[in-house]
């Protein structure tokens, strides 16, 4: 989880039995967004941010070529806690690391 995630929603998921590392616990939270991105890839960890700078670095990434880890997207204002708790469960059911690597999802889902 990105550093503005609200901690309601790595509570909620944690409730669920979902295995979530926030860049606070991580000791990442100083760290910019590449260097974020780079150390969730070591950690083998979706990242989750709500920082609209990732899509730019994403891109960027993707047209030169390069590993990334998955990364699942949501502005800030787009869904209410339960529902990205919700959208992220849903994405922890289905999903593996090797399925979002080098990938966007943008929540929600609908």
């Amino acid at each position: 989880m990105d550093v503005h995630v609200p901690m309601a929603v790595t509570d909620g998921l944690r409730r669920r039995g979902i295995d979530v590392l926030t860049s606070q616990e991580d000791g990442s939270t100083e760290h910019d967004h590449l260097l974020l991105l780079k150390r969730a890839s070591q950690l083998r960890r979706v990242l989750f941010p709500q920082d609209n700078d990732f899509i730019e670095i994403e891109s960027l990434l993707q047209e030169s070529n390069k590993k990334f880890i998955g990364l699942v997207y949501v502005h800030q204002l787009s869904l209410g806690i339960g529902e990205m708790i919700e959208e992220l469960r849903s994405i922890s059911d289905c999903a593996d690391y090797e399925k979002i690597a080098n990938r966007v999802i943008y929540l929600p889902l609908r």
